[in-house]
């Protein structure tokens, strides 16, 4: 069982007790109305600018970061649910509230449609003690099934039955954009199957690395364990298991080679050349076990990686196949299961692997839960009692100042030959931006719900969302379609659909406020805005055209000029240690720092834009305009790390860690010196020859 957020390829993923359900597809009776929502009565406040909060001590020109956040980081430790602590995380905490109410809404008064479902799941969730009662029944059915297989078709036809029930984790697999065709959707086949964050955790003798396998080889043996397994027995398949996550890990790429290199997903393969490759794992089966049309080609991403699970499933005793299956549906499942089951993986995943010391509150855990599952219906509430309409109108006013000023930097870049240029505005014309929430909320007739058992609702959820997304495969693309909820606070750009998306839980201080100077909503929001636009003009967006095709439209001479450049990017972040020795991978990362240094440029010349030639600056607490710009994007990089999720981070997380995020960009930008008469020599300060101009 794999309940979990069925999330897109990364281009940037049953127990059925009787009792009486409710499909969504009823909406005879008017909901009741929906709980106001207060922002300002809020228990979390926002991170916002203060002059108070700045370290005189720590001059500007030394450490935009320490100047602007350092007095605020010390006051403010990671709270022991959590393993990071900063502005996003606020901003998270306030959704959070938000969700919490209307949740407890739809509980107690949601008859039918979207509230019942989610107030089904809610109350569900909440309800401990059947939680606990039920124990690990909810998933024994699964288990017998494991326990049962005999042969490696049987192995094979469990994976297959898995995933038809969206229950699959062995490898990726599910709908995207087709590389050379993006209006039509195909089916994308993925590594996956490990436990540890990265194929290095297995392969490589860094003392973290070492301690994490260690201490996973442990978990895995206590959720054997706790599953009924005899206790030498769990031991000894424990170490069946790491040897079997140890084979996949040899032949799976890293995080740094699938984020520093999309065409690893694009494998176009027809279903004979798949079978062909694996045929212990016929492909063929596969889809048709979906209930999926047979396709002309699929993508199959690192083949290497699925000609190895071919080859282990006869060369791999089935006793092995039989303990990693159950240690995954266990493991899959536990979060949702009885306290044991629920502990025992927290202790791991949350406290040994990431440092966080307490399980997150029940509630914050369901909340999650239905993010997870029915994150675009609780959206629907968020946005109707949360977001306000004015928010959205200059969000655009916005977003089209941003996109002026990118233009004339494309217009006027120095390196860049016209052949390109006419090809990098083309790409700048199409792109679609998206504000707040879709225009078009998904339907959730069919998923029925009920108040008897929260692993049903959710496996019900999962079910139905595994269905709806392979209902796409073979169908044209929904231009309409997000890929986040409202309510959550990020934003992205995807360069098959060449658009930009900006949910509207973001839509606040520090990032944006309506009523703030422009220097703060430049800063935050519109250094966002550009960061998600020149996305589609870093290292990998830069390979997709304006249509949102995989193709070159570069000369050679401006791609090795290109290229010449973000080599010195990869080198200045390189540069930056990070903790216990360990440095920033400037390569693993490339792709956020040239946002971060792209987007902040353009903010700035669009603030410019925006206030005229004749602005009078109202230097606001003392400081300018530009004095606040560039203090309020260090603000929005505000944020504290336990120690084991930082190690965890500069290994798989493509972004820099945030207080290199929030003096990278501005120390390669004349206007931030000249903002705090920074001189020659000033930490904050990069010579000409080292100053690196991108976009």
């Amino acid at each position: 069982m794999n309940i979990r957020p069925l999330s897109p390829l990364a281009l940037a993923v049953a127990l059925a007790l009787a009792g009486c359900s409710t499909g969504t597809d009823g909406e005879q009776a008017a909901a009741p109305a929906r709980p106001a929502i207060d922002l300002s009565a809020l228990k979390t406040p926002v991170s916002v600018l203060k002059a108070s909060d700045l370290d005189p001590s720590v001059p500007a020109c030394q450490d935009l970061n320490a100047h602007v956040n350092g007095k605020w980081l010390a006051a403010n430790t990671v709270p022991a649910d959590r393993t990071t602590w900063g502005s996003f995380e606020l901003l998270a905490e306030r959704s959070l509230e938000i969700q919490r109410a209307l949740v407890e809404h739809a509980a107690a008064t949601g008859q039918s449609g979207i509230e019942r479902m989610i107030g089904d799941l809610w109350a569900t969730g909440m309800d401990e003690a059947a939680i606990n009662a039920a124990g690990i029944a909810p998933i024994q059915p699964l288990l017998d099934a494991i326990a049962a297989l005999s042969t490696p078709e049987d192995v094979a036809a469990h994976i297959r039955d898995g995933f038809a029930k969206g229950q699959g984790f062995l490898f990726g697999f599910g709908p995207e954009s087709d590389f050379r065709n993006p209006t039509m959707t195909i089916a994308y086949a993925s590594q996956g199957g490990l436990g540890l964050p990265d194929r290095g955790y297995y392969l490589e003798d860094r003392a973290d690395y070492v301690r994490a396998r260690e201490a996973y080889l442990a978990h895995i043996a206590r959720v054997l364990e706790l599953s009924g397994v005899e206790a030498d027995t769990a031991a000894a398949q424990a170490r069946q298991v790491m040897a079997f996550e140890t084979r996949l890990a040899r032949v799976s790429k890293s995080s740094e080679e699938l984020s520093r290199d999309v065409s690893l997903y694009y494998n176009p393969v027809s279903l004979a050349d798949a079978d062909a490759l694996t045929p212990n794992f016929p492909w063929s089966a596969f889809f048709q076990a979906q209930g999926i049309a047979a396709p002309e080609m699929f993508s199959l991403a690192t083949p290497d990686f699925h000609k190895e699970v071919s080859a282990m499933l006869v060369d791999t005793p089935i006793e092995a196949w039989q303990a990693y299956l159950r240690f995954h549906t266990v493991d899959n499942a536990a979060p949702f299961l009885s306290d044991a089951f629920a502990e025992e993986n927290f202790n791991f995943y949350g406290k040994t692997l990431r440092g966080q010391q307490e399980m997150q509150p029940r509630w914050k855990r369901v909340l999650n839960a239905i993010n997870a599952q029915a994150g675009e219906a609780l959206g629907q509430l968020y946005v109707e009692a949360a977001f306000p309409p004015e928010s959205k109108a200059k969000m655009e006013k916005l977003v089209d100042n941003l996109s002026q000023a990118l233009k004339a930097r494309l217009e006027n870049l120095e390196w860049m030959g016209e052949e390109t240029r006419a090809k990098a505005l083309e790409k700048w014309a199409g792109f679609t931006p998206k504000i707040g929430y879709p225009d078009t909320w998904r339907d959730w007739s069919g998923l029925e719900t009920s108040r008897e058992a929260y692993v049903t609702n959710l496996m019900a959820a999962n079910a139905f969302n595994w269905k709806y997304q392979l209902a796409k495969i073979g169908r044209p693309v929904d231009p309409s379609e997000w890929q986040m909820s409202p309510q959550t606070v990020n934003a992205y750009y995807h360069p098959l659909r060449n658009e930009i998306v900006f949910p509207a839980a973001i839509l606040q201080p520090p990032f944006f406020d309506p009523n703030a100077d422009d220097a703060l909503n430049y800063g935050g929001i519109g250094a966002v805005i550009g960061h998600e636009m020149i996305h589609g003009y870093d290292d990998q967006g830069s390979r997709f055209d304006a249509k949102g095709n995989f193709a070159n439209w570069w000369t050679d001479k401006d791609r090795q000029g290109f290229e010449a450049r973000t080599a010195r990017l990869i080198e200045q972040f390189d540069g930056y240690e990070s903790i216990d020795g360990i440095h920033v991978n400037g390569r693993l990362t490339l792709g956020e720092n040239i946002a971060d240094l792209g987007g902040l440029a353009v903010a700035y010349d669009a603030m410019r834009r925006a206030q005229g030639e004749n602005f009078s600056d109202p230097m606001i607490e003392g400081f300018t305009q530009s004095q606040r710009f560039f203090m309020n994007w260090a603000t929005v990089w505000r944020r504290n790390f336990k120690d084991e999720e930082l190690k965890v981070r500069l290994t798989t997380d493509p972004h820099a860690p945030a207080p290199f995020r929030a003096i990278g960009a501005p120390s390669n930008m004349p206007a931030f010196a000249a903002a705090f008469g920074c001189k020659s020599g000033d930490p904050m300060v990069r010579e000409d020859d080292a100053r690196v101009v991108i976009w």
